[in-house]
């Protein structure tokens, strides 16, 4: 599974963020997303590749505008994975 971080301009509230959710839900096959207005980010969990390219021009068409794009590799972390440490 894949964790993307897209800081995104222009979300003012909780609406802004469900409508940027919104839009990646129905295009990306995604196990999560999750957007803060007042962090600028939309977070991303995905088995599949996202390509970069239609992701921005995915939110960009919902009037927002995307600054960067990161991606790292996750794994979910939880009781039994902390006891094996």
């Amino acid at each position: 599974m894949t964790k993307y971080t897209v800081m995104v301009d222009g979300m003012q509230c909780g609406m802004c963020e469900a409508h940027v959710n919104d839009a990646v839900r129905k295009v990306f096959p995604v196990q999560k997303v999750t957007s803060s207005h007042r962090k600028g980010e939309t977070v991303i969990l995905s088995e599949a590749p996202i390509d970069e390219a239609h992701l921005r021009q995915v939110i960009g068409d919902t009037g927002y505008t995307v600054t960067s794009v990161s991606s790292q590799p996750w794994e979910k972390k939880g009781l039994f994975s902390l006891l094996k440490s």
